[in-house]
Protein backbone atom coordinates (compact mmCIF):
# COMPACT_ATOMS: atom_id res chain seq x y z
CA UNK A 1 0.00 0.00 0.00
CA UNK A 2 1.50 3.56 -0.94
CA UNK A 3 2.03 5.66 1.92
CA UNK A 4 -0.43 8.14 1.52
CA UNK A 5 -3.24 9.23 3.23
CA UNK A 6 -6.31 11.85 3.41
CA UNK A 7 -7.86 12.93 6.44
CA UNK A 8 -11.46 12.98 7.89
CA UNK A 9 -13.58 15.80 6.48
CA UNK A 10 -16.22 15.76 9.32
CA UNK A 11 -16.84 18.27 11.06
CA UNK A 12 -16.50 20.77 7.95
CA UNK A 13 -13.61 23.31 7.79
CA UNK A 14 -14.56 26.82 9.64
CA UNK A 15 -15.34 29.49 7.07
CA UNK A 16 -14.95 32.14 8.85
CA UNK A 17 -12.40 34.81 9.94
CA UNK A 18 -10.73 34.68 13.36
CA UNK A 19 -12.57 37.78 14.74
CA UNK A 20 -16.43 36.14 13.70
CA UNK A 21 -14.99 33.61 14.99
CA UNK A 22 -14.17 34.82 18.19
CA UNK A 23 -17.38 37.26 18.19
CA UNK A 24 -19.73 34.17 17.43
CA UNK A 25 -17.86 32.62 21.05
CA UNK A 26 -18.33 35.89 22.97
CA UNK A 27 -22.34 35.67 21.90
CA UNK A 28 -22.64 31.70 22.89
CA UNK A 29 -20.61 31.50 26.18
CA UNK A 30 -20.01 35.59 27.03
CA UNK A 31 -20.11 34.71 31.14
CA UNK A 32 -17.96 31.96 30.59
CA UNK A 33 -14.33 32.71 32.09
CA UNK A 34 -11.89 33.22 28.88
CA UNK A 35 -8.45 34.19 30.31
CA UNK A 36 -6.50 33.75 33.35
CA UNK A 37 -2.78 35.27 33.67
CA UNK A 38 -1.99 33.37 37.35
CA UNK A 39 0.93 35.79 37.76
CA UNK A 40 -1.14 39.01 38.23
CA UNK A 41 -4.12 37.54 39.32
CA UNK A 42 -6.31 39.00 36.29
CA UNK A 43 -9.33 37.30 34.84
CA UNK A 44 -11.52 37.88 32.30
CA UNK A 45 -15.04 36.87 31.16
CA UNK A 46 -15.55 36.37 27.36
CA UNK A 47 -17.62 39.33 27.39
CA UNK A 48 -14.92 41.27 29.28
CA UNK A 49 -12.30 40.36 26.78
CA UNK A 50 -13.90 41.28 23.63
CA UNK A 51 -14.35 44.72 25.21
CA UNK A 52 -10.52 44.66 25.61
CA UNK A 53 -9.72 43.47 22.23
CA UNK A 54 -12.32 45.71 20.46
CA UNK A 55 -10.38 48.73 22.67
CA UNK A 56 -6.92 47.95 21.77
CA UNK A 57 -8.58 47.30 18.26
CA UNK A 58 -9.97 51.05 17.52
CA UNK A 59 -6.85 52.11 19.18
CA UNK A 60 -4.61 50.05 16.49
CA UNK A 61 -7.39 51.96 13.92
CA UNK A 62 -6.66 55.67 15.30
CA UNK A 63 -3.17 54.83 15.19
CA UNK A 64 -3.16 54.53 11.47
CA UNK A 65 -3.21 50.63 11.65
CA UNK A 66 -5.70 48.89 8.51
CA UNK A 67 -6.00 45.70 6.95
CA UNK A 68 -2.98 44.18 5.75
CA UNK A 69 -0.44 46.31 7.89
CA UNK A 70 2.19 44.75 9.83
CA UNK A 71 1.79 44.63 13.99
CA UNK A 72 5.06 43.48 15.77
CA UNK A 73 4.80 41.69 19.12
CA UNK A 74 7.49 41.35 21.27
CA UNK A 75 7.03 39.71 24.78
CA UNK A 76 7.09 36.90 26.70
CA UNK A 77 3.37 35.40 27.48
CA UNK A 78 0.87 37.61 28.94
CA UNK A 79 -2.71 38.50 28.98
CA UNK A 80 -1.86 41.85 26.60
CA UNK A 81 0.19 39.55 23.82
CA UNK A 82 -3.67 37.56 23.73
CA UNK A 83 -5.31 40.34 24.06
CA UNK A 84 -3.35 42.06 20.63
CA UNK A 85 -3.07 38.68 18.70
CA UNK A 86 -7.27 39.39 18.63
CA UNK A 87 -7.20 42.44 18.15
CA UNK A 88 -4.99 42.63 15.12
CA UNK A 89 -6.91 39.76 13.52
CA UNK A 90 -10.59 41.40 13.99
CA UNK A 91 -9.32 44.44 11.57
CA UNK A 92 -7.33 42.33 9.39
CA UNK A 93 -3.42 43.55 10.62
CA UNK A 94 -1.22 40.93 10.05
CA UNK A 95 0.41 39.94 13.07
CA UNK A 96 4.61 39.49 13.19
CA UNK A 97 5.71 37.02 15.80
CA UNK A 98 9.53 38.39 17.38
CA UNK A 99 10.78 35.52 19.08
CA UNK A 100 11.16 36.97 22.97
CA UNK A 101 14.93 35.29 22.82
CA UNK A 102 15.56 37.77 19.99
CA UNK A 103 18.53 39.81 20.48
CA UNK A 104 19.38 42.62 18.05
CA UNK A 105 20.44 41.11 14.92
CA UNK A 106 17.90 39.13 15.11
CA UNK A 107 15.11 41.84 15.89
CA UNK A 108 16.06 44.35 13.41
CA UNK A 109 16.30 41.15 10.32
CA UNK A 110 12.16 40.48 11.37
CA UNK A 111 10.84 44.10 11.52
CA UNK A 112 13.15 44.83 8.36
CA UNK A 113 11.84 41.95 6.03
CA UNK A 114 8.07 42.02 7.43
CA UNK A 115 8.13 45.84 7.42
CA UNK A 116 6.40 46.28 10.89
CA UNK A 117 4.65 49.45 11.15
CA UNK A 118 3.70 49.39 14.50
CA UNK A 119 5.74 47.40 17.69
CA UNK A 120 3.77 46.08 20.72
CA UNK A 121 7.00 45.21 22.85
CA UNK A 122 7.33 44.46 26.80
CA UNK A 123 9.71 46.65 28.30
CA UNK A 124 12.17 43.84 29.78
CA UNK A 125 12.30 40.27 30.33
CA UNK A 126 14.50 38.09 32.17
CA UNK A 127 17.31 40.82 32.68
CA UNK A 128 16.83 41.88 29.26
CA UNK A 129 16.18 45.34 28.31
CA UNK A 130 13.95 45.38 25.46
CA UNK A 131 13.57 49.32 25.32
CA UNK A 132 17.31 49.61 25.00
CA UNK A 133 17.67 47.18 22.27
CA UNK A 134 14.43 48.72 20.02
CA UNK A 135 15.87 52.20 20.69
CA UNK A 136 19.30 50.68 18.76
CA UNK A 137 17.47 49.19 15.91
CA UNK A 138 14.81 51.50 15.78
CA UNK A 139 16.91 53.86 12.98
CA UNK A 140 17.67 51.22 10.68
CA UNK A 141 13.95 50.13 10.58
CA UNK A 142 12.28 52.88 8.15
CA UNK A 143 9.19 51.51 8.32
CA UNK A 144 8.58 51.36 12.21
CA UNK A 145 6.34 54.85 12.67
CA UNK A 146 5.41 53.82 16.67
CA UNK A 147 6.62 51.24 19.40
CA UNK A 148 4.20 50.44 22.18
CA UNK A 149 5.79 49.31 25.51
CA UNK A 150 3.31 47.36 27.50
CA UNK A 151 2.25 48.82 30.81
CA UNK A 152 3.68 52.32 29.60
CA UNK A 153 1.01 55.22 29.26
CA UNK A 154 1.23 54.75 25.54
CA UNK A 155 -0.50 51.48 26.03
CA UNK A 156 -3.33 52.99 27.86
CA UNK A 157 -3.94 55.19 25.24
CA UNK A 158 -3.85 52.63 22.64
CA UNK A 159 -6.46 51.02 24.33
CA UNK A 160 -9.71 53.34 23.82
CA UNK A 161 -12.18 52.21 25.97
CA UNK A 162 -15.01 54.62 24.73
CA UNK A 163 -18.82 53.77 24.93
CA UNK A 164 -19.14 56.42 21.84
CA UNK A 165 -17.31 54.29 19.54
CA UNK A 166 -17.67 51.15 17.83
CA UNK A 167 -15.23 48.94 16.40
CA UNK A 168 -17.76 48.18 13.61
CA UNK A 169 -18.48 51.96 12.80
CA UNK A 170 -14.61 52.53 12.15
CA UNK A 171 -14.12 49.25 10.21
CA UNK A 172 -14.32 50.45 6.61
CA UNK A 173 -12.76 47.22 4.85
CA UNK A 174 -14.00 43.46 4.44
CA UNK A 175 -12.38 40.72 5.83
CA UNK A 176 -12.07 37.38 4.40
CA UNK A 177 -10.71 33.99 5.83
CA UNK A 178 -8.04 33.59 2.92
CA UNK A 179 -6.56 36.79 3.95
CA UNK A 180 -3.00 36.98 5.60
CA UNK A 181 -3.29 37.60 9.19
CA UNK A 182 -0.34 36.42 11.10
CA UNK A 183 3.57 35.99 9.88
CA UNK A 184 5.77 33.65 11.83
CA UNK A 185 9.75 33.46 11.76
CA UNK A 186 11.55 29.96 10.98
CA UNK A 187 14.79 29.63 11.12
CA UNK A 188 16.14 29.56 7.52
CA UNK A 189 19.09 27.35 5.84
CA UNK A 190 20.21 30.50 3.90
CA UNK A 191 21.53 32.15 6.91
CA UNK A 192 18.45 34.14 8.08
CA UNK A 193 15.14 32.98 9.08
CA UNK A 194 11.75 33.46 6.62
CA UNK A 195 8.59 34.57 7.21
CA UNK A 196 5.99 31.85 7.29
CA UNK A 197 2.35 34.04 6.41
CA UNK A 198 -0.61 32.10 7.46
CA UNK A 199 -4.34 33.15 6.74
CA UNK A 200 -7.82 33.49 9.13
CA UNK A 201 -8.53 29.83 7.60
CA UNK A 202 -4.96 28.49 8.52
CA UNK A 203 -4.64 28.95 11.72
CA UNK A 204 -8.22 29.15 13.00
CA UNK A 205 -8.94 25.66 11.64
CA UNK A 206 -5.70 24.16 12.88
CA UNK A 207 -6.83 25.63 16.60
CA UNK A 208 -10.24 24.02 15.99
CA UNK A 209 -9.07 20.73 14.69
CA UNK A 210 -6.18 20.19 17.20
CA UNK A 211 -8.26 20.66 19.90
CA UNK A 212 -11.36 18.82 18.58
CA UNK A 213 -9.33 15.22 18.40
CA UNK A 214 -8.71 16.07 22.48
CA UNK A 215 -12.48 16.18 23.08
CA UNK A 216 -12.47 20.19 24.06
CA UNK A 217 -15.56 21.80 25.29
CA UNK A 218 -16.67 25.24 26.61
CA UNK A 219 -16.06 23.17 29.92
CA UNK A 220 -12.34 22.75 29.14
CA UNK A 221 -9.14 25.10 31.07
CA UNK A 222 -6.18 25.06 29.33
CA UNK A 223 -2.62 25.38 31.01
CA UNK A 224 -0.28 27.15 28.05
CA UNK A 225 3.16 27.03 28.88
CA UNK A 226 4.34 27.07 25.63
CA UNK A 227 5.13 30.69 23.78
CA UNK A 228 2.83 32.26 22.10
CA UNK A 229 5.38 33.42 19.83
CA UNK A 230 5.07 29.76 18.19
CA UNK A 231 1.71 28.30 16.52
CA UNK A 232 2.05 25.99 19.89
CA UNK A 233 0.99 28.90 21.70
CA UNK A 234 -0.90 30.99 19.90
CA UNK A 235 -2.81 28.83 17.53
CA UNK A 236 -3.24 25.48 19.38
CA UNK A 237 -3.46 27.17 22.67
CA UNK A 238 -5.29 30.19 21.73
CA UNK A 239 -7.26 29.83 19.29
CA UNK A 240 -7.90 25.91 20.04
CA UNK A 241 -9.71 27.13 23.07
CA UNK A 242 -11.59 30.21 21.91
CA UNK A 243 -13.24 27.96 18.95
CA UNK A 244 -14.16 25.75 21.63
CA UNK A 245 -15.43 28.76 24.61
CA UNK A 246 -12.67 27.07 26.80
CA UNK A 247 -10.48 29.10 28.94
CA UNK A 248 -7.15 29.90 28.46
CA UNK A 249 -4.62 29.94 31.41
CA UNK A 250 -1.36 31.70 31.54
CA UNK A 251 0.58 30.25 33.98
CA UNK A 252 3.57 32.67 33.76
CA UNK A 253 5.55 35.02 31.29
CA UNK A 254 8.01 31.58 30.50
CA UNK A 255 8.23 28.14 31.39
CA UNK A 256 8.71 27.42 35.56
CA UNK A 257 7.43 23.73 35.79
CA UNK A 258 6.51 24.80 39.54
CA UNK A 259 4.41 27.96 38.25
CA UNK A 260 3.06 25.44 36.17
CA UNK A 261 1.95 22.79 38.34
CA UNK A 262 0.83 25.26 40.90
CA UNK A 263 -1.49 27.08 37.65
CA UNK A 264 -2.70 23.57 36.50
CA UNK A 265 -4.19 22.52 40.71
CA UNK A 266 -5.42 26.18 41.12
CA UNK A 267 -6.82 26.56 38.40
CA UNK A 268 -8.67 22.58 37.95
CA UNK A 269 -7.01 22.65 34.54
CA UNK A 270 -8.51 20.24 32.49
CA UNK A 271 -5.16 20.30 30.09
CA UNK A 272 -1.66 20.97 29.38
CA UNK A 273 0.46 21.68 26.87
CA UNK A 274 4.68 21.22 26.36
CA UNK A 275 7.47 19.91 24.87
CA UNK A 276 8.94 16.34 26.26
CA UNK A 277 11.61 18.81 28.39
CA UNK A 278 8.92 20.62 29.84
CA UNK A 279 7.02 17.64 30.86
CA UNK A 280 10.57 16.38 31.94
CA UNK A 281 10.57 19.44 34.24
CA UNK A 282 7.23 19.47 35.94
CA UNK A 283 7.74 15.60 36.83
CA UNK A 284 10.87 15.92 38.25
CA UNK A 285 10.04 19.05 39.78
CA UNK A 286 10.70 18.77 43.67
CA UNK A 287 7.09 19.79 44.80
CA UNK A 288 5.51 17.74 41.80
CA UNK A 289 3.76 15.52 44.95
CA UNK A 290 2.51 18.76 46.18
CA UNK A 291 -0.03 19.68 43.47
CA UNK A 292 -3.28 18.32 43.05
CA UNK A 293 -3.46 17.16 39.46
CA UNK A 294 -6.33 15.50 39.44
CA UNK A 295 -8.51 17.46 37.22
CA UNK A 296 -6.43 17.09 34.25
CA UNK A 297 -7.98 14.84 31.48
CA UNK A 298 -5.53 15.79 28.70
CA UNK A 299 -3.17 17.65 26.94
CA UNK A 300 -1.38 17.65 23.87
CA UNK A 301 2.92 17.13 23.17
CA UNK A 302 4.83 18.16 20.35
CA UNK A 303 8.13 19.67 19.26
CA UNK A 304 10.35 16.54 19.70
CA UNK A 305 9.98 12.65 20.01
CA UNK A 306 8.58 11.83 23.33
CA UNK A 307 9.80 9.41 25.78
CA UNK A 308 7.79 6.04 26.41
CA UNK A 309 8.98 6.71 30.37
CA UNK A 310 7.61 10.17 30.01
CA UNK A 311 4.33 9.70 28.01
CA UNK A 312 3.57 7.23 30.48
CA UNK A 313 4.02 9.35 33.62
CA UNK A 314 1.96 12.04 32.07
CA UNK A 315 -0.81 9.05 31.72
CA UNK A 316 -0.42 7.47 35.47
CA UNK A 317 0.83 10.42 37.50
CA UNK A 318 -0.48 13.20 36.01
CA UNK A 319 -4.32 11.44 34.89
CA UNK A 320 -3.71 13.28 31.36
CA UNK A 321 -5.32 9.51 29.83
CA UNK A 322 -6.33 11.36 26.67
CA UNK A 323 -3.06 13.25 26.10
CA UNK A 324 -2.14 13.44 22.42
CA UNK A 325 1.15 13.68 20.12
CA UNK A 326 0.96 15.97 17.78
CA UNK A 327 3.62 16.73 14.67
CA UNK A 328 3.63 19.62 11.87
CA UNK A 329 5.75 22.95 11.31
CA UNK A 330 5.11 26.57 11.27
CA UNK A 331 4.86 26.41 7.60
CA UNK A 332 1.49 24.85 8.22
CA UNK A 333 -0.50 26.07 10.89
CA UNK A 334 1.33 23.74 12.07
CA UNK A 335 -0.34 20.21 12.90
CA UNK A 336 -0.35 17.17 9.96
CA UNK A 337 -0.79 14.34 12.30
CA UNK A 338 -1.43 13.98 15.80
CA UNK A 339 -2.64 10.54 18.22
CA UNK A 340 -5.89 10.21 18.66
CA UNK A 341 -7.25 10.36 22.53
CA UNK A 342 -8.21 6.68 22.41
CA UNK A 343 -4.78 5.09 21.04
CA UNK A 344 -2.82 2.94 22.82
CA UNK A 345 0.82 3.66 24.39
CA UNK A 346 2.59 2.43 21.72
CA UNK A 347 0.73 4.40 18.90
CA UNK A 348 1.44 7.79 21.34
CA UNK A 349 4.99 7.11 21.78
CA UNK A 350 6.71 5.11 18.59
CA UNK A 351 4.41 7.37 16.26
CA UNK A 352 3.36 11.14 15.45
CA UNK A 353 -0.12 9.75 14.74
CA UNK A 354 -2.36 10.04 11.68
CA UNK A 355 -3.22 12.46 9.16
CA UNK A 356 -4.87 15.51 10.67
CA UNK A 357 -8.62 16.33 9.52
CA UNK A 358 -9.18 17.84 6.07
CA UNK A 359 -5.51 17.71 5.35
CA UNK A 360 -3.28 14.79 3.14
CA UNK A 361 0.05 13.45 3.89
CA UNK A 362 2.22 11.24 1.75
CA UNK A 363 5.71 10.47 2.13
CA UNK A 364 8.08 10.37 -1.03
CA UNK A 365 11.67 9.26 -2.56
CA UNK A 366 13.84 12.53 -2.28
CA UNK A 367 15.08 11.66 -5.67
CA UNK A 368 12.29 10.54 -7.68
CA UNK A 369 9.91 12.54 -5.84
CA UNK A 370 7.40 9.04 -6.03
CA UNK A 371 5.29 7.89 -3.54
CA UNK A 372 6.69 5.38 -1.68
CA UNK A 373 5.57 2.25 -0.35
CA UNK A 374 4.47 1.83 3.23
CA UNK A 375 7.23 1.21 5.77
CA UNK A 376 9.87 2.67 3.73
CA UNK A 377 11.18 5.98 4.38
CA UNK A 378 11.35 9.03 2.20
CA UNK A 379 10.24 13.07 2.83
CA UNK A 380 7.22 13.54 4.79
CA UNK A 381 4.67 15.93 2.65
CA UNK A 382 1.39 17.48 3.19
CA UNK A 383 -1.37 18.97 1.48
CA UNK A 384 -4.75 21.27 2.33
CA UNK A 385 -6.03 23.93 3.68
CA UNK A 386 -2.97 24.08 6.25
CA UNK A 387 -0.40 25.11 3.93
CA UNK A 388 0.78 28.81 4.00
CA UNK A 389 0.14 31.20 1.72
CA UNK A 390 4.03 31.71 1.47
CA UNK A 391 7.12 33.21 3.04
CA UNK A 392 6.79 36.88 2.87
CA UNK A 393 7.78 38.51 0.47
CA UNK A 394 9.95 35.29 -0.71
CA UNK A 395 8.38 33.95 -4.09
CA UNK A 396 11.65 31.69 -4.57
CA UNK A 397 11.68 30.52 -1.49
CA UNK A 398 8.02 29.63 -1.25
CA UNK A 399 8.59 27.64 -4.71
CA UNK A 400 11.06 25.39 -3.00
CA UNK A 401 9.26 24.59 -0.23
CA UNK A 402 5.65 24.37 -1.96
CA UNK A 403 5.56 22.37 -5.18
CA UNK A 404 2.96 22.67 -8.09
CA UNK A 405 0.66 20.88 -6.66
CA UNK A 406 0.38 22.64 -3.74
CA UNK A 407 2.43 20.09 -1.43
CA UNK A 408 4.12 21.25 1.59
CA UNK A 409 7.62 19.74 1.49
CA UNK A 410 8.90 19.49 5.19
CA UNK A 411 12.70 17.76 4.47
CA UNK A 412 11.69 15.41 7.12
CA UNK A 413 12.25 11.64 6.87
CA UNK A 414 9.20 10.03 7.86
CA UNK A 415 8.17 6.25 7.63
CA UNK A 416 3.54 5.52 7.23
CA UNK A 417 3.11 2.46 8.96
CA UNK A 418 0.75 0.38 7.86
CA UNK A 419 -2.14 1.68 9.96
CA UNK A 420 -1.23 5.25 8.88
CA UNK A 421 0.66 5.79 11.63
CA UNK A 422 3.81 8.06 10.61
CA UNK A 423 7.02 7.84 12.42
CA UNK A 424 9.88 10.92 11.86
CA UNK A 425 13.13 8.82 11.19
CA UNK A 426 15.78 11.68 10.06
CA UNK A 427 15.62 14.93 8.06
CA UNK A 428 17.04 15.87 4.96
CA UNK A 429 18.55 19.07 5.81
CA UNK A 430 20.64 19.81 9.16
CA UNK A 431 18.39 20.84 11.32
CA UNK A 432 19.06 20.79 15.15
CA UNK A 433 16.39 20.62 17.57
CA UNK A 434 17.40 21.43 21.07
CA UNK A 435 14.80 21.60 23.54
CA UNK A 436 11.51 21.67 20.95
CA UNK A 437 13.28 24.70 19.16
CA UNK A 438 14.45 24.27 15.55
CA UNK A 439 17.62 25.47 14.81
CA UNK A 440 19.26 25.90 11.58
CA UNK A 441 23.23 25.65 11.69
CA UNK A 442 23.69 27.94 8.19
CA UNK A 443 22.50 30.99 10.26
CA UNK A 444 24.81 30.23 12.96
CA UNK A 445 27.41 29.22 10.86
CA UNK A 446 26.45 32.90 9.01
CA UNK A 447 27.02 35.29 12.15
CA UNK A 448 30.02 33.06 13.47
CA UNK A 449 31.92 34.25 9.93
CA UNK A 450 31.65 37.75 11.35
CA UNK A 451 34.21 37.22 14.19
CA UNK A 452 37.71 38.58 12.53
CA UNK A 453 38.95 35.87 14.34
CA UNK A 454 36.96 33.03 12.18
CA UNK A 455 38.57 31.88 8.75
CA UNK A 456 35.52 29.27 8.56
CA UNK A 457 32.69 27.57 10.85
CA UNK A 458 30.64 24.59 10.64
CA UNK A 459 27.80 23.76 12.91
CA UNK A 460 26.42 21.06 14.05
CA UNK A 461 24.29 19.33 16.40
CA UNK A 462 25.27 16.54 18.51
CA UNK A 463 23.63 14.09 21.21
CA UNK A 464 22.43 15.60 24.57
CA UNK A 465 20.77 14.11 27.51
CA UNK A 466 18.69 16.80 28.56
CA UNK A 467 17.94 19.02 25.51
CA UNK A 468 17.79 16.10 22.68
CA UNK A 469 20.43 17.55 21.26
CA UNK A 470 23.31 20.23 21.25
CA UNK A 471 24.87 22.60 19.04
CA UNK A 472 28.69 22.17 18.74
CA UNK A 473 30.71 24.75 16.25
CA UNK A 474 33.48 23.51 14.41
CA UNK A 475 36.23 26.50 13.54
CA UNK A 476 39.44 27.08 11.84
CA UNK A 477 40.92 30.22 12.92
CA UNK A 478 42.88 33.05 10.98
CA UNK A 479 46.53 32.08 10.47
CA UNK A 480 47.96 34.32 13.98
CA UNK A 481 44.52 34.88 15.62
CA UNK A 482 43.94 34.31 19.34
CA UNK A 483 42.73 30.56 19.15
CA UNK A 484 38.74 30.93 20.88
CA UNK A 485 36.94 28.54 23.13
CA UNK A 486 32.96 28.17 24.35
CA UNK A 487 33.41 31.07 26.47
CA UNK A 488 35.00 33.78 23.88
CA UNK A 489 32.01 31.96 21.32
CA UNK A 490 29.62 32.88 24.10
CA UNK A 491 30.90 36.19 24.82
CA UNK A 492 30.30 37.17 21.45
CA UNK A 493 27.24 35.77 20.42
CA UNK A 494 25.57 36.76 23.37
CA UNK A 495 23.50 39.67 23.17
CA UNK A 496 23.29 39.17 19.77
CA UNK A 497 22.05 36.05 19.03
CA UNK A 498 19.33 33.95 21.04
CA UNK A 499 20.97 31.85 24.01
CA UNK A 500 19.91 28.56 22.76
CA UNK A 501 21.65 29.74 19.41
CA UNK A 502 24.95 30.00 20.47
CA UNK A 503 26.98 26.68 20.40
CA UNK A 504 27.71 24.33 23.88
CA UNK A 505 30.92 23.35 22.29
CA UNK A 506 33.59 24.72 20.57
CA UNK A 507 36.55 22.68 18.50
CA UNK A 508 39.15 24.37 17.08
CA UNK A 509 40.23 22.33 13.53
CA UNK A 510 42.82 22.51 10.68
CA UNK A 511 39.99 21.15 8.21
CA UNK A 512 36.62 19.69 7.78
CA UNK A 513 35.73 16.28 6.96
CA UNK A 514 35.06 16.21 2.61
CA UNK A 515 33.36 14.24 0.40
CA UNK A 516 35.05 13.45 -2.86
CA UNK A 517 32.94 16.38 -4.40
CA UNK A 518 33.73 18.86 -1.92
CA UNK A 519 30.67 19.12 0.04
CA UNK A 520 31.39 19.14 4.08
CA UNK A 521 30.65 15.69 5.66
CA UNK A 522 28.24 16.73 8.73
CA UNK A 523 27.68 12.97 9.72
CA UNK A 524 30.97 12.35 10.15
CA UNK A 525 31.76 15.56 12.35
CA UNK A 526 29.07 14.34 14.37
CA UNK A 527 30.32 11.16 15.08
CA UNK A 528 33.52 12.36 15.37
CA UNK A 529 32.42 15.07 18.08
CA UNK A 530 30.41 12.43 19.71
CA UNK A 531 33.63 10.60 19.92
CA UNK A 532 35.52 13.55 21.34
CA UNK A 533 33.33 14.98 23.56
CA UNK A 534 32.14 11.33 25.06
CA UNK A 535 28.97 12.42 24.29
CA UNK A 536 27.88 8.72 23.61
CA UNK A 537 28.01 8.18 27.94
CA UNK A 538 25.12 9.46 29.69
CA UNK A 539 25.74 12.80 30.70
CA UNK A 540 24.21 14.64 34.13
CA UNK A 541 22.00 16.77 33.53
CA UNK A 542 23.03 20.56 32.77
CA UNK A 543 22.00 23.88 33.84
CA UNK A 544 20.80 25.52 30.39
CA UNK A 545 23.33 28.28 29.22
CA UNK A 546 21.53 31.72 28.86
Amino acid sequence: MESYARGETDPPLLDQTIGANFEATVAAHGDREALVEVATGRRWTYAELDRDVDALAIGLIRAGIGKGDRVGIWAPNCAEWTITQYATAKIGAILVNINPAYRTHELAYALNQSGVKLLVSAEEFKGSNYRAMVEEVRPNVPTLDEVVFLGSPEWTEHNVHDPGVTLLELLTWTLQPDDPINIQYTSGTTGYPKGATLSHRNILNNGYFTTELINFTEHDRLCIPVPFYHCFGMVMGNLGCTTHGATMVIPGPGFDPSATLRAIAEERCTGVYGVPTMFIAMQNAPDFADHDLSSLRTGVMAGAVCPVEVMKRCINDMNMTEVSIAYGMTETSPVSCQTRSDDDLDRRTATIGRVHPHVEIKIVDPLTGETVERGQPGEFCTRGYSVMLGYWDDPEKTAEAVDADGWMHTGDLAEMREDGYCNIVGRIKDMVIRGGENIYPREIEEFLYTHPDVEDVQVIGVPDEKYGEELCAWIRMRPGSTPLDADAVRAFATGKLAHYKIPRYVLLVDEFPMTVTGKIRKVQMREETTARLGLDRPAGPEEEQH
